[in-house]
């Protein structure tokens, strides 16, 4: 039996963040994950492994259609799918590596089992050779994030239908892909697949792809990804299928009735959302109460219904993001430490690395009417960049968001290459409480892309240069 200050229910971007600051801080501190390489979903069959694809396929891509406009003959490329994956799979594997020296590096102890709250103070692990450890700790934080979401009728097996997990992992290019559900995941994978040769169709409930994101990046995305082979069916619902060993027939029925009709795949992706890993977790033994979806209420400190026990990440909603997780781990971490954790989250940014990327910050426009707000909005085309123009990458747009009397900046949608990287500026502002001037009156190195967000905060006040 061993006594922490705190152990971390989970070893994913929250979990294993929040240990590390923990130790920083002088807590004794230990981790407990199911898997043996920590990282959680995000860096094992996640966010890395998807991004390591999404940059291998791009590059087929440029190989295959993009690189006779650079006067770049290559011929036709080959796919060696083997060797993509092989490299995939060395990206987490040293990225899993890194995070075990951490842990040892900060005094994290790390075991590797499945954990039960027995209650507030006690944590019971189940080892894979049968045994059992007991931890006695002050505070327990619960940090198991989340888990695809299924679709009633639609079994997964992760052969012929695959949740995110499988479509990291297919053995061969599938004929027709479709995806069950146009957000980030969908898009992502059905982008990677598509470069590499499927026929990809993505089945979408909501009238437009993206529904959580901003109006305008929503159709773009929808018409640039078109452009790119994607095709789209939305406002569709999945009422049945039919699973052979040949393929999967998909029925279908619009959303606001009429006719409904049948999609023939070889594969099938279900990224409907997530939903959380509350699961076995004996949370009623610890006095930890969850909503109807599963979701751990918490306060603003991180703080469940029960004395000494926390939660971060996935399990208790929102934004459903690693950075987010891990903001919130390192807050937590503060708060066990006596310290002041805080975190904004309008200044939380959200990314889609399909190509171009799509990012996301605070309010969208479709926020600020519906508030009725008072608001100004700054636009500027990546056509009009010339760095843009230069690496032949023009689609896209930065928005700024400000508000008419104060200026202040209450949001950025990008669609550009590395939207991802631009909109870190704008949320560093936001964090500041930043005016578009403040941005205006940035000096940005010439020729970036990061001039196009400077130039739609002039636009916000009125007075783009370029455009």
């Amino acid at each position: 039996m061993s006594a922490y200050d705190a152990v971390i229910i989970g070893g994913g971007p929250g979990g294993y963040v929040a240990a590390i600051r923990a130790a920083q801080l002088g807590l004794t501190v230990a981790c407990v994950d199911k898997r043996p390489t920590l990282g959680g979903t995000c860096l094992n069959v996640g966010c890395i492994p998807s991004k390591a694809l999404l940059q291998s396929s791009w590059l087929f891509d440029m190989a295959a259609r993009q690189m006779g406009a650079h006067g770049i003959d290559v011929g036709t490329p080959g796919l060696d799918l083997g060797a993509m994956m092989q490299r995939k799979e060395k990206v987490v594997g040293d990225l899993t590596k890194g995070i075990t020296q951490l842990f040892k590096k900060n005094g994290v102890t790390h075991v590797t089992g499945t954990a039960t709250l027995k209650d507030a103070n006690t944590v019971s692990v189940a080892k894979d050779d049968g045994s059992t450890e007991v931890l006695e700790t002050r505070n327990v934080v619960l940090a198991t994030g989340s888990e695809s979401a299924h679709l009633p009728g639609l079994d997964v097996d992760e052969r012929r239908v695959v949740t995110s997990t499988g479509a990291l992992a297919l053995e061969r290019v599938p004929g027709h892909l479709v995806v069950v559900g146009a957000g980030v995941i969908g898009l992502e994978l059905g982008s990677v697949w598509r470069r590499l040769g499927a026929q990809v169709t993505v089945v979408e409930y909501l009238d437009r792809i993206l529904p959580t994101m901003d109006g305008e990046v929503s159709k773009t995305m929808q018409r640039t990804l078109k452009k790119q082979g994607l095709a789209f069916r939305t406002g569709q619902r999945v009422t049945g299928a039919e699973i052979g060993d040949d393929g999967v027939t998909l029925s279908l029925e619009p959303v606001k009735g009429g006719e409904g009709s049948t999609l023939e795949a070889d594969t099938v992706l279900v990224a409907v959302g997530r939903r959380p890993n509350t699961d076995g977790l004996g949370l009623d033994a610890a006095g930890v109460a969850t909503d109807e979806r599963g979701f751990i209420p918490v306060d603003d400190h991180f703080r469940t219904g029960a004395a000494g026990v926390y939660a971060i990440g996935d399990v208790v909603g929102g934004q459903m993001l690693a950075h987010k997780a891990e903001d919130e781990g390192v807050a937590v971490a503060e708060i066990l430490a006596g310290q002041h954790g805080h975190i904004d989250y309008d200044a939380i940014p959200s990314v889609v690395y399909t190509h171009p990327e799509a990012a996301g910050m605070g309010a969208t426009e479709e926020d600020l009417k519906e508030q009725g707000a008072d608001y100004v909005a700054g636009r500027f085309p990546m056509s009009a960049n010339s760095r843009a123009r230069a690496i032949g990458d023009t689609e896209g747009f930065v928005k700024i968001l400000a508000h008419a009397g104060t200026d202040e900046v209450l949001g950025c949608h990008i669609v550009a290459p590395e939207a991802g990287d631009l909109i870190s500026e704008v949320v560093l502002g936001r964090e500041f409480r930043a005016a578009s001037e403040d941005i205006a009156r940035t000096c940005h190195a010439h020729p970036q892309l990061g001039e196009a967000v400077k130039e739609a905060a002039l636009d916000a006040l009125g007075r783009a240069i370029h455009a």
